[in-house]
């Protein structure tokens, strides 16, 4: 049910995202929907393996598990952070000048291959899941940060037709 539920979002936010050449509301609103379901399943799981672990549980994975717990969620709270501000931009509570100054996407630490290889399956898949939204989360900072003037070879093909049917009409 997890992955069906974060799938639709992603393709709600996918389809929105494919509309546009800029930041809008409904983009914002499906990632920060994507992104709470995410963290509520990440408090879920990090928060089970605080409990004093079955015996015959290594030091080891314990210790893999609060590492790489502290890394997932220190990475959700800085994409729901993000998502946040980009909220107040849309609702006037923030300026775009008050964002672009102090609302950028910290780096994401990801995981350690050799602290994953410790970690159950299932949480090895949830922290893949949130290093892939903090990548598209990024990536869309990024654009959002250079106006979305990225160099596609679409766009600029399509202008080239354009041109070109331009020159002959």
């Amino acid at each position: 049910m997890r992955a069906w539920r974060r799938g639709a979002l992603w393709l709600i936010a996918l389809r929105t995202m494919a509309r546009t050449s800029n930041l809008s509301r409904p983009i914002i609103e499906a990632l920060y929907s994507e992104a709470l379901v995410l963290a509520d399943e990440v408090r879920a799981v990090f928060t089970a393996g605080t409990r004093e672990p079955p015996s015959g549980e290594e030091a080891l994975v314990r210790l893999a598990l609060s590492t790489e717990g502290l890394k997932t969620t220190t990475r959700m709270m800085h994409v729901l952070a993000w998502l946040l501000n980009q909220r107040a931009l849309f609702s006037g509570e923030l300026s775009e000048s008050q964002v672009r100054l102090h609302g950028a996407l910290p780096p994401d630490r990801p995981a350690d291959p050799a602290q994953l290889a410790l970690l159950e399956p299932a949480t090895r898949e949830l922290i893949a899941d949130t290093e892939r939204l903090h990548r598209r989360i990024a990536r869309l900072d990024e654009a959002w940060r250079q106006h979305f003037e990225m160099d596609s070879p679409a766009r600029a093909f399509q202008e080239r037709i354009g041109r070109e049917f331009g020159r002959r009409g």
